[in-house]
């Protein structure tokens, strides 16, 4: 396939689904599979996907909508860092509105903090270098999809001896939260939409602990109808054939010793931390990254006296529930009522890749039996 348009052929569509069908009734019972990423969810409730497939076929969101982790307590450091005299706070658009205890980063702009939206790490530097006698501090935040950016502009800011430029980091890895939800058996399930956007940076292979480990299927997968379809099949297949392993659907991106360039430049810019917060989830060990020693000058967290405030979660909000698969966003009270797109409680209503934004967006309130 080479044009966007085959990737959402009607035709391989309904063949897809009728070899899903086919594979599920020889099965025979109900198979959960979880969407790691919150691209997928929003693939899968755009296009109507889980209304395709036979009941059997369940749909089970997960904890890859790197948005939605982050935690109050540092969106609050963010709100105050934005605060600071001097201080040009940027960051990426779908973190100006998640919620914090004293609102927004997009309200302590109303408010006279200086904050600009960035579509790259890199914007953020040519805006330090533009003002000189401003601090400029890049909200850097993703899974190991978007650190390689956010690496490559702290090696660039080191080479021009950028001296106004830090990154308040929160970038975080897919592995651990996984393995945290898999031993906790909180969940049922019975494989995994493997993330494709990360597995293009740590290769198909970095998820063979699932199969190992945990006796699970899982597919990268792309983030088109079909990727996901067939995905779906290559899954059931595996059970039917009697099969457990790491499959990769994406390979026209997917490789299975990931980037190697990008590994390599991301082992020296960043370390693991020890613990790290996340939202719902709590706190899980080496599961974050900082920067490393010999990026010292350029990390926020040691160049401000940030609070650094564990705050707790909405008592309202069940994002964490939703992020763990334990429920579905139109299972949560404040779901449609108390929390929307407008006046969002939770993250997982304000991120573009939130569960809760696309049941919300594309009207999903309830499972409905397929009755083709």
């Amino acid at each position: 396939m080479r044009y966007v348009d085959e990737f959402r052929d009607p035709g391989a569509a309904k063949e897809l689904v009728a070899t899903i069908a086919a594979l599920s009734g020889r099965l025979g019972r109900t198979m959960r599979f979880m969407e790691v990423c919150g691209g997928h969810t929003h693939t899968i409730y755009r296009f109507g996907l889980e209304h395709l497939l036979p009941e059997a076929v369940e749909f089970v969101h997960g904890p890859g909508c790197p948005v939605c982790v982050i935690p109050m307590g540092r969106v609050d450091d963010a709100i105050w860092l934005a605060e600071r005299p001097g201080v040009i706070f940027t960051t990426f658009g779908d973190m100006m509105r998640v919620p914090g205890t004293t609102g927004n980063l997009q309200q302590a702009g109303a408010r006279g903090a200086d904050v600009r939206f960035v579509y790259s790490p890199l914007d953020a530097l040519k805006i330090a270098r533009e003002n000189p006698d401003r601090e400029v501090v890049f909200f850097a935040v993703g899974f190991e999809t978007t650190a390689p950016s956010t690496a490559i502009t702290l090696a660039r800011a080191a080479a021009e001896g950028v001296a106004n430029f830090s990154v308040f980091c929160n970038h975080v890895l897919i592995n651990p939260p996984l393995q945290t939800l898999l031993e906790a058996r909180n969940v049922r399930l019975d494989g995994f939409i493997g993330p494709g956007h990360v597995a293009t940076v740590v290769g198909s292979d970095h998820f063979a602990f699932i199969p190992a480990e945990f006796h699970l299927p899982i597919v990268a997968t792309g983030f088109e109808p079909l990727d996901i379809l067939q995905s779906v099949a290559m899954l059931l297949t595996q059970y039917v054939e009697g099969r457990c392993e790491v499959e990769n659907q994406y390979a026209r991106v997917v490789r299975p010793e990931g980037n190697a360039a990008a590994l390599r430049l991301m082992a020296e810019v960043f370390t693991p931390r020890d613990t790290f917060e996340w939202r719902g989830l709590g706190y899980i060990p080496d599961s974050g990254y900082r920067l490393a020693d010999a990026y010292a000058e350029y990390d926020a967290e040691r160049r401000f006296d940030l609070p650094a405030v564990r705050v707790a979660d909405h008592p309202a909000c069940e994002c964490g529930a939703v992020l763990s698969g334990q429920i579905k966003p139109w299972q949560c009270r404040v779901f449609g009522t108390g929390c929307t797109p407008e006046n969002p409680v939770g993250t997982c209503m304000v991120s573009p890749e939130g569960a809760c934004a696309a049941y919300y967006t594309f009207g999903r309130l309830s499972r409905r039996p397929n009755t083709r």
